[in-house]
């Protein structure tokens, strides 16, 4: 024994087995261990690699320490050294629990930026081959914020948002989180929308669609973390409140954007909160919160109404006191959009137009208020001088009379567009186009079912030189005469959409088409089924030379005679459907004829004529094809799809 314990050693360090040449003595070495102190040197033991197995009483090599049996206090403490980027992540990588850990780190309370591991490094001996960067730099790049994440459906779970939180501190900081739906097993809940607020403080952007676990905490700790926060979007949250809103609107001043909707427990007193701490506020948007009154809406708007621009209220219990606020106190209000305010009557429009506070105002979209009627809307004209854009859906109450008196006080009118208007007739569109001023550049027209076909004798009509867009769809009563009213009353015309119109015949377009001057651009004749061949050869004579865009879907009566017209005249043509006509293999082969056409999209949808010979012309047209769509073609075969997809590699084909 006096030798064993004066042993000193030698210099080396042997790897593997043991410094006694017979095993059964270490054996009986270890036996002793716990009846007698045995000393031996630290820096010189014996490194054992075998898996020996020793007494009863023994080690077992077997049962190694884990560092699982640490309570979490001490892996907290040993995460929060663990450096940033791949080293966390991996750690991240080797359980749940450990995911989860880390993720409930706040980044302040990582070792390496805390002021201790800032002032180590600054005054750690740096090599000249090595540039070192500070920690407040590197906090700096992280936070900007520059990732998006979206997570939709089964992948929106607590876990996800746990690894979300941990992967994107180290690769330039979260900035917008989108989560659509919730995994209704392990969905989302405020313990994932905690990880999210603790990793990542850059946050700008927070969108929450239909979460119905996520409740007043989570918000609670984005409001409390997050203070960059500048856009919250809740749609469908029923357990998020008042309270939830107000913490945003405590914690986060830069907040400019805020959409709330179907959220069952926000009222008043979260709107009047925003109004009052949110003075960067610039969009607003409010849809189907019940208890969203007058209270909410009037001050919100009267606290937010110096930077305020954007504005949507949408089936709210409001009343004309709202919109009186609205025309008082939106000064700076640019776009403006109510929809299903059932409780809004005429007079809360005309007074919101009367208060002569929408002097800013460019875009007003108004769909089924029982409000808005001749009256008003003259008022809303008069009221808005810089009103450039007006959209109208489903304004029962809007007839011929305020049509044209709207058009006459709204000189700074640019698009008009009537969706179910159907008290307006053929004379409130004349009467329109005659008195909208120089400005109006587009005009749509959608299911209008008012609007009747019949002789119209035009007076001294002015007509309207500056119309470049016309829309006029599924709109069942405009026929031919009205199509030729049109045409002389707008000679500028350059895009025209006519689809569904399956009144319009070939006497009734070829006015429109002769008196365009400006050359079309863009013709959508989809669905008219009454049209021929010759208005396709008369459109290719007379604008081929501008006519970009040709859209003949369902022109049953359209054949191989308007592919040559077209291949003969409108050489800048690019974009050609003729799905569901009566074309053929020899129109196709017209079609690729000419080396001057350069097509990039064309359509052959349900062409039953054609067949697998139009092959080698398709594979001709190929070099400038970047769209082809042959669905529907029970004569092309599928083998002849699979070559047009070899051939035509850089094309996308649609079989």
């Amino acid at each position: 024994m006096p030798a064993l314990v004066n042993y000193s050693g030698d210099d080396e360090i042997y790897s593997g087995g043991s410094f006694y040449a017979n095993s059964s003595d270490l054996g009986r070495l270890y036996s002793i261990g716990s009846l007698v102190d045995v000393y031996s040197p630290a820096c010189k033991r014996a490194r054992i690699s075998a898996p020996f197995l020793f007494g009863s009483s023994g080690f077992e090599q077997n049962k190694r320490p884990s560092i699982e049996v640490l309570p979490d206090e001490c892996l907290f403490e040993i995460f929060r050294r663990v450096p940033e980027g791949k080293e966390r992540s991996s750690c991240a990588c080797v359980s749940k629990k450990w995911l989860m850990l880390l993720s409930s780190i706040r980044r302040n309370e990582f070792c390496n930026s805390s002021a201790a591991a800032e002032k180590k490094e600054t005054v750690a001996p740096v090599r000249n081959d090595v540039e070192m960067v500070s920690c407040e730099e590197n906090r700096e790049v992280e936070s900007d914020g520059y990732l998006t994440r979206s997570l939709e459906g089964k992948k929106a779970t607590d876990m996800r948002l746990a690894a979300i939180a941990v992967g994107t501190s180290s690769r330039g900081g979260l900035g917008k989180l989108f989560i659509r739906g919730s995994n209704s097993v392990r969905g989302v809940t405020n313990l994932g929308l905690s990880t999210i607020a603790r990793g990542c403080p850059s946050l700008r952007a927070l969108s929450l669609w239909n979460v119905p676990f996520v409740g007043d905490e989570g918000l609670f700790e984005i409001a409390k973390e997050c203070h960059l926060l500048e856009k919250l979007d809740l749609t469908n949250c029923p357990s998020i409140s008042n309270k939830g809103l107000i913490a945003v609107a405590e914690n986060c001043p830069n907040l400019s954007s805020l959409n709330i909707e179907s959220c069952s427990k926000i009222g008043n007193e979260g709107l009047q909160t925003i109004g009052k701490l949110c003075p960067k506020l610039q969009s607003i948007s409010i849809k189907d919160c019940p208890l969203v009154g007058d209270h909410g809406v009037s001050s919100l708007l009267s606290s937010a109404s110096s930077a305020l621009t954007r504005v949507k209220l949408q089936a709210l219990n409001i009343t004309d006191f709202s919109l009186a606020v609205i025309g008082h106190y939106g000064k700076a209000v640019t776009n403006l959009a109510l929809s299903g305010l059932q409780h809004v009557s005429e007079k809360g429009f005309w007074v919101m137009g009367n208060a002569k506070g929408l002097q800013k105002l460019m875009s007003l979209t108004i769909t089924s208020c029982r409000g808005i009627t001749d009256v008003s809307l003259e008022a809303i004209a008069k009221g808005s001088m810089n009103l450039k854009q007006m959209c109208l859906r489903k304004c029962c109450f809007v007839s011929d009379n305020g049509l044209v008196a709207f058009a006459k006080a709204a000189g700074s009118l640019e698009s008009l567009q009537l969706e179910e208007c159907n008290r307006v007739s053929q004379s409130g569109i004349v009467g329109a186009l005659s008195n909208c001023g120089a400005k109006l550049k587009a005009l749509s027209l959608v299911k209008c079912m008012g609007i009747k076909d019949m002789a119209f004798r035009m007076s001294a009509s002015s007509p309207c030189s500056s119309l470049r867009y016309l829309s006029i769809r599924n709109c069942p009563g405009f026929g031919s005469a009205s199509m030729a009213m049109i045409g002389k009353l707008c000679p500028q015309l350059q895009h025209v959409d006519l689809s569904g119109l399956c009144g319009i015949t070939d006497a009734g377009l070829l006015p429109l088409l002769e008196s365009c001057e400006a050359g079309l651009v863009k013709v959508n004749l989809s669905g008219c089924l009454s049209l021929t061949d010759e208005v396709v050869s008369a459109l290719a004579r007379l604008h081929g030379g501008t006519l970009e865009l040709l859209n003949l879907d369902g022109c049953r009566k359209i054949t191989d005679a308007s592919l040559l017209a077209i291949t003969e005249n409108c050489l800048f043509l690019s974009d050609l459907d003729v799905s569901k006509c009566a074309v053929t293999d020899s129109g196709i082969t017209i079609l690729s004829s000419t080396e001057q056409l350069n097509l990039q999209v064309l359509s052959l949808s349900g062409c039953s004529e054609v067949s697998n010979k139009i092959l080698p012309c398709l594979k001709k047209m190929g070099r400038t094809l970047v769209g082809l769509n042959l669905q529907n073609c029970s004569s092309i075969s599928s083998s002849t799809v699979e070559l047009l997809v070899e051939s035509l590699w850089r094309c996308d084909i649609l079989s």
